[in-house]
């Protein structure tokens, strides 16, 4: 007997909630692969499903048993309302630091600045703020050479001009900076089973771990920022939700002239600090 599209994904999400997966990430993966809306669901969700589509949906949810993150399998995930590339070699962006640059963007109007974005993975932050602000002069870096090629790809799609650097932190910036922002490596490796299997397994080890508890990054930003930093120039910082003291203690002890705030995110969680 045929069956429908909601009949084998519907077999699929709870297949995958029985072994204690995220049912909802099959359905997630299909629409986006068929490039159909909630609206484009609605009407074919009830027509005989294709044996291609079938196969499709049996290979992902075969991916997914091996806790293989949907954005990989895309190749992609949307942050700022543009769509970026993502490989492993690219931390997946998340809402979190869209928050990060919203914050930024409201405590900055469109006057001309000079940026730096730390760990700029896939270029999210850096070009998002470059396509919110298109006269702020602004420069991406990063320790992996993988993760550079995969944010000058996103830069050339959005057509996001960006200057950008191999840079361990700020080793290769030389001119002062009006705003330096960073989600820096910033978890501890005591956290390591806390994690979730699909960020443990596929996620750039690189860009999620960070010594000295999670901070050592920070201290690492902190001091190098002091000479590279604009009298009036503000710092963005991503954190972890239990960071949130630590890292203000680490700034204001480095910038003892200026302001150092913890601010939560949607959710409540202590989740950035602002330097200005």
């Amino acid at each position: 007997m045929a069956k429908t599209y909601v009949e084998v994904l519907s077999g699929a999400s709870s297949f995958l909630e029985v072994a204690g997966k995220e049912g909802y990430a099959i359905e997630y993966l299909f629409l986006a692969r068929k490039k159909w809306d909630k609206t484009q669901w609605l009407i074919h969700m009830r027509e005989e499903i294709s044996p291609e589509d079938e196969e499709q949906i049996k290979q992902d949810v075969a991916h997914l048993m091996k806790n293989i993150p949907p954005q990989y399998l895309l190749g992609y995930e949307y942050f700022f309302d543009h769509r970026f590339k993502v490989t492993t070699d690219t931390l997946i962006p998340r809402p979190e630091t869209e928050e990060l640059v919203a914050l930024c963007l409201s405590m900055n109007g469109d006057f001309p600045k000079k940026v730096v974005d730390i760990g700029t993975g896939s270029g999210a932050i850096a070009i998002s703020l470059k396509m919110k602000r298109q006269n702020w002069q602004v420069t991406a870096v990063d320790i992996s050479e993988a993760a550079l090629r995969v944010a000058k790809e996103n830069a050339k799609n959005l057509a996001a001009k960006i200057q950008f650097k191999y840079s361990d932190v700020l080793s290769a910036i030389t001119e002062k900076q009006d705003i330096i922002i960073s989600n820096p490596p910033y978890i501890s490796k005591a956290e390591w089973d806390l994690m979730d299997e699909s960020v443990r397994t596929y996620e750039p080890k690189t860009a999620l771990f960070a010594e000295n508890d999670g901070l050592a990054i920070y201290q690492k930003i902190s001091v190098e920022s002091r000479r590279l930093l604009n009298p009036q120039g503000m710092i963005f910082l991503e954190i972890g939700f239990q960071q949130g003291s630590a890292v203000q203690e680490i700034f204001q002890k480095i910038f003892p002239e200026k302001k150092v705030t913890v601010h939560q995110d949607m959710s409540g969680n202590d989740r950035m600090v602002v330097v200005y």
